[in-house]
């Protein structure tokens, strides 16, 4: 009975209804179609990623997150850059450009994920911030801009190092992550704690395993350590770097420094941890999981 039932449903359904399940022919030539319609308006999404460079091109998650974790609807721009702190970042000129990019009309929301930590701990001159001020301040600040341009503020906290101490990650970053949790609660920001949760992945991978997430493979003794349950102060990047691509006299000729190090991401860390944000943002911004892909 159930196998008559099927097709008499489908007889009852709306032709319209129908007619958009079967795909369009191709026109023959000279042919002209008897109806046309206007397309309904676009409802788009543009996601703007700012950070550091374990969100940049080539050495963080969030160009792996662009290409395989949201529709189509969906503009992702990675405006990740390596070296910067929230400090910095404003310096050079960065924050005028995203602040620009929010004022691009045309879409129906626009979402600024920020993620920084990583050079603000740095001790290099022009990056560091101090930890219980200027770092929550200049977050503070961003969010304030973010939503005063007309865009919604989306804040993580940073991605973790991958470095073991007797089969025991020692996440250096968790303080600042922290900080960044006082903001968002302070500020009534979405939070996606990556921090947390790839620090929880990285101590389930283990040392081993988590060394493989890196832009270059381990040598022998870095290897002999993940064994042990520990890694190694990091190799100079002149030593730890890949050679670089090989290019021609009139093809694309920018370079990577790709290097094996406990902080950075080649293709399958980058796979994993946008992966991670993609399911860390689905749970922060309910609104955005209808664009969001698994």
């Amino acid at each position: 009975m159930l196998k008559i039932l099927v097709p008499l449903a489908l007889l009852a359904a709306p032709a319209a209804a129908q007619a958009q399940s079967v795909p369009a022919e191709p026109r023959a030539p000279g042919e002209i179609p008897k109806t046309r319609t206007d397309a309904p308006p676009i409802k788009a999404i543009k996601l703007i990623l700012v950070g550091d460079s374990t969100m940049a091109p080539g050495s963080g998650w969030a160009s792996a997150f662009c290409a395989q974790h949201v529709k189509s609807s969906v503009a992702c721009l990675n405006l990740g850059r390596g070296g910067r702190s929230t400090r910095s970042y404003r310096q050079e000129g960065s924050w005028d450009i995203v602040r620009g990019e929010i004022g691009v009309k045309g879409y129906d929301a626009i979402y600024v994920l920020i993620q920084f930590g990583h050079n603000d701990q740095s001790s290099a001159s022009e990056r560091w911030t101090h930890m219980q001020s200027e770092f929550p301040e200049n977050l503070t600040r961003y969010v304030q801009e973010v939503r005063a341009a007309g865009g919604i503020p989306v804040l993580l906290t940073p991605l973790s190092r991958r470095d073991f101490k007797g089969g025991k990650l020692n996440n250096t970053l968790d303080v600042w992550a922290a900080e960044i949790r006082k903001v968002a609660a302070a500020t009534k920001t979405p939070l996606v704690d990556l921090n947390a949760d790839s620090a929880a992945l990285v101590q389930t991978l283990g040392p081993v395993a988590a060394a493989k997430l890196a832009q270059a493979a381990p040598n022998e003794d870095e290897v002999a350590a993940a064994q042990a349950g520990t890694t190694l102060k990091p190799r100079p990047a002149a030593e730890a770097r890949l050679p670089d691509v090989p290019t021609k006299p009139d093809g694309p000729r920018g370079q990577i420094t790709r290097k094996f190090d406990y902080t950075h991401v080649g293709d399958a860390g980058a796979r994993v941890f946008a992966k991670t944000v993609a399911n860390g943002l689905a749970r922060a911004v309910p609104a955005l999981r209808p664009q969001l892909l698994p």
